[in-house]
């Protein structure tokens, strides 16, 4: 799943007519040679593109209109290399509707003290001219992210990277379709929340369909494609010898083989990039989605379990946002603890569908009997995730707003093997310690079901929280339990007033 297949980010230059052609000539030079190496840095998750230098109210009008209907362009990067009167930009900045980043940066790194004249400052007034742009966009309320520094510098290019990646994800939530087969869990309250908000908060359609309706495109696979597929189970993954062609499990695989790829020409039919299922409304499936779902995840799309739609769509965003990454990025539940002193640490895992992506090596494809569903036993990859530093983040609807909850956290391998659990998990050490992290947690009201992402970090979550005008709660290595209850009753108070700034 690529939808944003050569996402673009914009470049735009402030400047005004007052210092005539010459100098704006100097401008859109320099303009293009920062550009240029601001896309030539590694690791860019977008395309840089350069637009002409903008003199005037028309001209910034226009370009940022083309940029809203431009699926390609994911957001905008501006920077005023001189000095760029700010009322020309009230109205562009008004009609903006992709993310915005604000580089506060100049031409040149070191200043040429010996050879400076009038000449320079005027073409190099940008630690001015920008402060005039930070001021009209904090006046008209412009939601974006600041970097300061040169463009040279790993760290302002890795600020501004994150922020693509951000960006990309925000880009892919705004038109995400997400079908959901069956509705929720019964009588779980974290999955439910309000859908209509979600879309216009959001842009993610949700929409419910049938079992049965998947069911039938399931059943419409040729036998000689579900075959196919069990065999490069088979060929991928280390598989349980009672799945082979000649073993006496043999046909669950290939009917696993049938689901996934039912599921997956029901999905690109309609346009999904995300969807949910729901154990305890299967239909006609004779297994629960399980191998299915964790390889449509590996493939980018968005996954809920038990109807949790707004965890699905969460991570269709992510994994958007990752794309390229070291790393993955994946469907989680927090399921128990190890609470030994000095020795604690967090199981994660769920029934079935947990992403490969994640994954320390090669997985293994096997079945077991599963207590819950009342269905024949299903086909899974089972795998330790791979260790090093992550991030879980859930998404709640809390009744007046939605609210991300983000902790970091270090995967690590199980202290023992785990043989009698055939599922994929995770285990991880929660910043800044388990008790901090899981009371900070649930007083924020954060959700059991989360993304891990080992491709995406806090930077971007935050990135993305402001282009969504979301709230975040972040637990890390500095979370003061007192200061993080402050922060909640400060947030509450602050996004009751705000309304939807």
């Amino acid at each position: 799943m690529t939808p944003l297949a050569a996402p673009e980010v914009w470049f735009l230059t402030g400047s005004q007519g007052l210092y005539g052609e010459d100098t704006l000539r100097q401008v859109a030079d320099q303009s293009r040679a920062i550009c240029d190496q601001l896309g030539a840095a590694p690791g860019g998750p977008a395309r840089v593109v350069w637009k002409p230098v903008l003199t005037d109210s028309a001209s910034i009008l226009a370009v940022v209109l083309e940029a809203n209907t431009d699926p390609a362009c994911v957001g905008l990067v501006a920077w005023m290399h001189t000095f760029s009167p700010a009322k020309m930009w009230i109205s562009g900045l008004d009609m903006l509707r992709k993310p915005l980043l604000h580089l506060h940066t100049q031409a040149n790194v070191a200043l040429p003290w010996a050879t400076i004249d009038m000449d320079f400052m005027n073409l190099n007034q940008a630690a001015h001219g920008d402060r005039e742009f930070g001021y009209i966009q904090s006046r008209v309320g412009v939601p974006r992210k600041t970097v300061a520094g040169h463009v040279s510098d790993p760290r302002v290019v890795s600020r501004v990277h994150a922020w693509m990646r951000a960006a990309i994800g925000y880009g892919v939530l705004r038109g995400l379709r997400l079908a959901r087969f069956g509705d929720n869990m019964r009588d779980v309250a974290v999955t439910e929340g309000d859908k209509v908000e979600a879309q216009l908060r959001f842009g993610v359609s949700v929409n419910t369909y049938g079992v049965n309706d998947l069911v039938a495109s399931v059943d419409a696979v040729p036998d000689t494609e579900a075959g196919a597929l069990a065999a490069e189970y088979a060929d991928t993954y280390r598989t349980d010898p009672a799945l082979a062609p000649d073993g006496d499990r043999h046909e669950a695989l290939r009917y696993a083989a049938r689901v996934e790829l039912g599921l997956r020409s029901f999905l690109e039919e309609g346009g999904f990039g995300a969807f949910t299922t729901n154990f305890e409304d299967l239909g006609g499936l004779r297994q629960l989605p399980g191998i299915a779902v964790q390889r449509l995840m590996a493939d980018g799309y968005g996954f809920g379990a038990e109807g949790d739609w707004k965890t699905s769509a969460l991570l269709a965003a992510l994994k958007a946002a990752g794309a390229g990454q070291p790393g993955g990025t994946s469907f989680m539940e927090d399921y128990t603890y190890h609470l030994v002193p000095g020795e604690e640490v967090i199981l994660g895992a769920h029934m079935l569908e947990v992403c490969p992506s994640i994954a320390a090596g090669r997985p293994s494809c096997e079945i077991h009997p599963l207590g819950i569903g009342g269905r024949e036993d299903p086909v899974r990859l089972v795998f330790d995730a791979a260790p090093g530093p992550a991030v879980t983040v859930g998404l709640a609807d809390v009744g007046d707003r939605f609210r991300l909850v983000a902790n970091r956290i270090e995967v690590v391998p199980p202290p023992e093997p785990l043989p009698r659990l055939p599922v994929a998990r995770a285990v991880w050490r929660p910043a800044p310690d388990l008790r901090t992290s899981t009371e900070a947690w649930l007083t924020a009201g954060g959700p059991h079901h989360t993304v891990l992402s080992s491709a995406v970090g806090t930077e971007e979550l935050a990135d993305l929280a402001d282009m969504l005008s979301t709230e975040l709660l972040v637990v890390d290595e500095d979370t003061d339990l007192r200061q993080f209850a402050k922060e909640i009753r400060w947030n509450q108070a602050y996004y009751r007033l705000a309304g939807r700034l």
